[in-house]
C-alpha cells in the first residue's frame, strides 16, 4: 500500500512538472520571436544568411523622357536616391531610349525595366508597376515620384521600420518648392549650394519655408517584402502620376488591416519642384497631343476612382493611420484618433500585432505629442478623397480622325481591329501580343459602349462606330445574324480609313501574331490587296470560290483599292450574308470568274489584284490541323508562321478555350495585365 502511494505521488509530480514546463514554454513563446520570424523577417543588421548588413532597398519609379527641365529634375532626384545608401538599387519603368542612356552611367545600380503595361500614349499603369515590383528580390520596396528629392533621414526611418516584427506599409507626403538652390557634387555624395558651399546637415536644406499640403502633394510609399500583401482588394488599372492610386492604396491597406500602416511625413525629408503643370506629361509627338492625353487619361482615372472607390470604403471607419515622429532621437508612434502615443523604447514591437497602437505606461511625457500634432494636417484624411459614387458613363469625344495621326506608323499604316464586349478578353490578349512585338500603330473600333468604356480604362486607342449594330449578343460567332451585321462594320471602317489616306491591315482579334507581318505585306505594291486564304485542303489552288478570308488582309490607300472596297461595301449592304462572300464575289467574280492562277484574282473594273497569302506563313484555323498539335507554337515555328487564325471553330467559348489551352494567350484576366517577356536594360 505504501509503495502504491509513493507511485501515485510520483505520477502526480511528473504531471505537475510537465504542466509547468508547458506553461513556461508558452510564456517563452510570447516573450521571444519565433524561429520562423527570425528566418522570414531577419532583424536589422542580420540577414537570413547570417551576414551583417543593412536592408536591401529597391526604389521603383516611372520617369518621363530624360529631356529638358523635366529630365534635369528627374536626374537630380535619382541621384539623391543613390546617395542615400550603397544598398539602394533604382528600377525605372520606361520604354524611352533616354532612360536607358541615363541609366548607363550608373551600372547595375540603376536598371530600366520596360515590362509593364502602358497606355497607347505611353503613360504607365500603376497596377502593373506594383505587380512587377514584386518580382524583384529585395528587403524593402519603395515607390516614389520620379521628380521627388529624398534626403538621408529616409534611410534611417526605413532602418527603424525594418526592425518591426510585423509587415508594414510606410507612407510620406512630400513638400513642394518653387526653387531648389542645391545640387550634388560629382561623386553624388555631398549636397552643395549653387555657389559651391558644402551643406553639412540636411536641416540646412529643409530650413527653407516650403509649402506642405499632404493630401495634394506627391506620396512616397515603402513596404517590407514579407509574407503579407499590402491589401486584400484587386488594384484597378490606375494611371501612374495622376494621384488617385495613392488614396486607393492607403484606403485599402487600412481597411484590410493586413499590415501596420503609418505616416512618416514628419520623419522623412523629401521635396519636389513645382512646375506649371504639376502632373507628368509624356509627349506623344504632336503639338496638340498633350491636351489630348490629359483629357483622355484624366477622364479615365476619374472614372476609375469613382468606379472602385466605394468597394471597401464602408469598412474604413474603424481604421486609423498611425503617425511616426522622431523626438530627441527616439521614434514614437502617435494615433490622434485614439489619443495614444507609443514610444517603442518602452514597448515591444510585437504589441503592434493587431495593427493598433497600444497605450504606454509612461503617458505623461508622450501624450503631449498627441495634442501637438493634431493641428498639423493628417494624411489619414487623404484616402477620403476617393469618390464614393460611380460617375456618369464615359463619353469621350475622340474620333477615328483624332486617333489616326497619333497612331499611324511612318508608312502611314494603321492596324485595325473591331470588338464587342463579349470578346474583351480576346481583344486584350491580341493587344498584349502586339505590345510584346513592339507594334503600336493599332486602333480599335468599339462595337458597343461597354467595350468602349472597358478599352478606355485599359488605355487603348479606341473609338466608337456610330453606325454599329445596336444589339450585339454575347455569342456573336460565325453564321449568326449578329456576326453578319458585325462583319459589315469592318469593311465600312476600312474604306473610311483608306479614303482618309491611310493604309490598313485589318486583323480580327482571334488572329495570333507570331511576328510582325507588315514588312512582308509592304513588299506587295500598289493596287494589290493581300488577304488570307480560308482554303482547308492541303494541296491545290487557294483562291477557289468563297475562300477569301476577310478577317485578315492588307489594303493600300490607292485609287484602285478604294474603288474596289466601295464595290465590296455596296455589295455587302444589300446581302443577307456576312461581308466575306461579298469580298470574293466582288473581287474574284461569282464562281471565281476573275481568278488568275492558283493564288490571285484580278478585278477588271478597278484593276485591283487580290493576292492570297501563303498559308505556311498565314495559316487559317483548318490548315494542317495546327490547332490540334500537341505544341501549336512549335509547329507554327517550324512552318515559319507570322500569324495563325483561330477560326474554323463554332462558338466564342470554344474558340477561347482552344487558344488558352494552346498557350497562345497573353492576358491575365485575374490581374488585368499583359504577360510580359521579362528583360532588364542597364546599359546603352
Amino acid at each position: 500500500m505504501k509503495a502504491f502511494q509513493v507511485g501515485v505521488w510520483s505520477l502526480w509530480s511528473i504531471w505537475l512538472t510537465g504542466l509547468a514546463l508547458i506553461a513556461l514554454s508558452l510564456y517563452a513563446t510570447q516573450c521571444f520571436p519565433s524561429l520562423k520570424d527570425q528566418i522570414m523577417r531577419p532583424q536589422l543588421g542580420q540577414r537570413a544568411g547570417g551576414g551583417l548588413d543593412t536592408p536591401r532597398i529597391t526604389i521603383f519609379s516611372a520617369p518621363a523622357p530624360f529631356a529638358g527641365s523635366v529630365g534635369g529634375r528627374q536626374s537630380l532626384a535619382v541621384r539623391s536616391w543613390l546617395a542615400l545608401s550603397p544598398q539602394i538599387t533604382v528600377v525605372l519603368f520606361s520604354r524611352d531610349p533616354s532612360a536607358v542612356s541615363f541609366a548607363g552611367a550608373f551600372g547595375l545600380r540603376v536598371l530600366v525595366d520596360p515590362n509593364i503595361d502602358f497606355t497607347f500614349l505611353g503613360t504607365p499603369f500603376f497596377h502593373s508597376m506594383m505587380a512587377r515590383s514584386q518580382s524583384f528580390i529585395t528587403d524593402i520596396s519603395v515607390l516614389v515620384d520620379p521628380e521627388t528629392i529624398v534626403l538621408p533621414d529616409f534611410v534611417s526611418t526605413l532602418n527603424y521600420a525594418y526592425t518591426l516584427d510585423r509587415d508594414w506599409l510606410l507612407v510620406a507626403s512630400s513638400r513642394n518648392a518653387s526653387y531648389f538652390p542645391f545640387y550634388l557634387d560629382e561623386d553624388g555624395k555631398n549636397w552643395q549650394r549653387e555657389g559651391g558651399e558644402l551643406m553639412r546637415t540636411q536641416e540646412e536644406i529643409f530650413g527653407q519655408s516650403w509649402q506642405w499640403t499632404p493630401c495634394e502633394g506627391k506620396l512616397l510609399m515603402a513596404w517590407n517584402n514579407g509574407d503579407t500583401p499590402l491589401h486584400s482588394g484587386v488594384l484597378p488599372p490606375f494611371l501612374y502620376g495622376r494621384g488617385v492610386h495613392n488614396s486607393w492604396i492607403v484606403n485599402e491597406a487600412l481597411s484590410s488591416e493586413l499590415r501596420f500602416v503609418f505616416d512618416t511625413s514628419w520623419t522623412v525629408s523629401s521635396c519636389y519642384l513645382i512646375d506649371q503643370d504639376r502632373q507628368i506629361n509624356w509627349p506623344v509627338g504632336s503639338s496638340n497631343a498633350s491636351n489630348f492625353e490629359r483629357s483622355w487619361e484624366y477622364a479615365g482615372n476619374s472614372h476609375l476612382g469613382a468606379l472602385y472607390g466605394s468597394l471597401s470604403h464602408h469598412e474604413t471607419n474603424h481604421s486609423s493611420l498611425a503617425k511616426l515622429l522622431k523626438c530627441d532621437g527616439q521614434y514614437t508612434f502617435v494615433n490622434t484618433a485614439e489619443n495614444i502615443a507609443c514610444p517603442m523604447e518602452y514597448q515591444s514591437a510585437g504589441r503592434l500585432r493587431k495593427g493598433r497602437i497600444l497605450r504606454s505606461w509612461r503617458k505623461k511625457k508622450t501624450l503631449g505629442l498627441v495634442d501637438s500634432v493634431k493641428s498639423l494636417g493628417w494624411l489619414s484624411d487623404c484616402y477620403l478623397m476617393v469618390p464614393l459614387k460611380r460617375s456618369k458613363p464615359l463619353d469621350l469625344p475622340f474620333s477615328l480622325e483624332t486617333l489616326l495621326p497619333l497612331n499611324a506608323d511612318k508608312n502611314n499604316t494603321i492596324v485595325l481591329a473591331t470588338a464587342g464586349y463579349s470578346y474583351k478578353d480576346m481583344l486584350m490578349s491580341w493587344v498584349c501580343r502586339l505590345h510584346q512585338l513592339r507594334i503600336t500603330n493599332f486602333i480599335i473600333c468599339a462595337l458597343d459602349k461597354e467595350i468602349y468604356e472597358f478599352a478606355v480604362l485599359q488605355g487603348l486607342p479606341v473609338f466608337r462606330d456610330p453606325l454599329a449594330p445596336s444589339e450585339i449578343s454575347s455569342d456573336c460567332h460565325f453564321g449568326t445574324k449578329c456576326f453578319q451585321k458585325v462583319t459589315k462594320v469592318k469593311s465600312r471602317m476600312v474604306l473610311k480609313i483608306l479614303m482618309l489616306g491611310y493604309n490598313v491591315l485589318l486583323s480580327d482579334v482571334d488572329v495570333y501574331w507570331f511576328g510582325n507581318p507588315l514588312p512582308l505585306l509592304y513588299s506587295f505594291g500598289p493596287a494589290i490587296l493581300a488577304a488570307q486564304s480560308d482554303e482547308f485542303n492541303k494541296t491545290g489552288p487557294i483562291n477557289v470560290p468563297r475562300r477569301l478570308n476577310s478577317g485578315f488582309y492588307f489594303a493600300r490607300s490607292d485609287s484602285s483599292t478604294i474603288n474596289a472596297m466601295r464595290k465590296v461595301v455596296a455589295h455587302a449592304a444589300t446581302s443577307g450574308l456576312s461581308e466575306q462572300p461579298s469580298f470574293y464575289d466582288t473581287l474574284c467574280g461569282e464562281g471565281g470568274s476573275n481568278r488568275v492562277g492558283d493564288d490571285r484574282c484580278l478585278e477588271p473594273e478597278t484593276n485591283l489584284t487580290v493576292h492570297f497569302l501563303d498559308r505556311d506563313l498565314f495559316p487559317n484555323g483548318a490548315y494542317l490541323d495546327l490547332w490540334q498539335r500537341k505544341n501549336v507554337k512549335a509547329a507554327c515555328a517550324k512552318l515559319g508562321c507570322l500569324v495563325l487564325h483561330n477560326n474554323w471553330i463554332s462558338g466564342r467559348l470554344k474558340k477561347l478555350e482552344r487558344q488558352v489551352l494552346s498557350g497562345l494567350w497573353e492576358y491575365d484576366t485575374s490581374t488585368r495585365m499583359c504577360r510580359h517577356e521579362f528583360n532588364l536594360v542597364n546599359k546603352v
